[in-house]
């Protein structure tokens, strides 16, 4: 039940890893440049991640880039968050497919630019043969509204009480086949989850950094999986 992989003689490394990827704003505050900049440095961040759980054998990578929320904030913000979310892809893309990263997005898309509704299914498509991680995106996504989403989807299917149960309701939320985070990071010193993967993290280790997200890189992720080596996971026994 652990789902754990080996990267080395007694090392124990996780095989679902989540990331609450927070702080840009304050990095680029403490660097006297643009919010945006701050963004832009986080995805050059996630790239390095990326190669990093390659390296450890780490199979699915899920990060929290876009919440239900964050559409409250200042709408230049936002506009440049849609733009930088496109220009990464362009970027990316390519490189991502030849490593044999499968990406995939979670959440709403309805709400994003039509133009960028059309990045998010290329690089799905692209990318759907790849299986040596799996890379899962958070866009515009909650963790009470995909519950909300998937109550709804058991009434409208009609199901009777008795055909209710937790197999139920996982096969209801927006990504069925998104393995439960053994463990879950988060950035910038902040000890909350935000919302994120609330069904799927009821197990999960949590640990918490404080180094902003665009300065999280190889010896971070490293950091992290030590300390989650060094637990013992019961999920609820003995």
């Amino acid at each position: 039940m652990q789902d754990k992989n080996h990267n080395g003689p007694g090392r124990s490394v996780p095989r679902s890893v989540a990331i609450i990827m927070d702080g840009n704003g304050r990095w680029a505050e403490q660097r006297g440049v643009s919010v945006a900049e701050g963004h832009r440095a986080g995805t050059r961040a996630l790239r390095r991640v990326v190669e990093t759980s390659i390296d450890l054998g780490i199979g699915a990578l899920t990060v929290y880039a876009f919440s239900t929320e964050n559409w409250t904030r200042p709408a230049h913000e936002v506009e440049a968050l849609m733009e930088i979310f496109d220009e990464t892809i362009e970027r990316e893309l390519p490189d991502l497919a030849r490593q044999g990263v499968r990406t995939r997005f979670i959440g709403r898309r309805d709400r994003a630019p039509e133009w960028l509704q059309e990045r998010m299914a290329e690089m799905e498509r692209e990318t759907a043969a790849n299986s040596r991680i799996g890379l899962w995106i958070g866009f515009d996504y909650g963790g009470r509204a995909e519950l909300v989403e998937a109550a709804r989807r058991v009434v409208e299917e009609g199901l009777s009480p008795d055909e209710i149960d937790e197999a139920a309701i996982a096969a209801r939320l927006s990504a069925p086949d998104l393995p439960d985070p053994d463990l879950l990071i988060r950035t910038s010193g902040e000890s909350r989850i935000s919302n994120f993967l609330l069904w799927q993290l009821a197990y999960s280790e949590l640990v918490f950094l404080d180094t902003l997200w665009p300065d999280f890189g190889p010896e971070q992720l490293r950091e992290a999986v030590d300390q989650y080596a060094r637990r013992r996971r019961r999920f609820g026994g003995r």
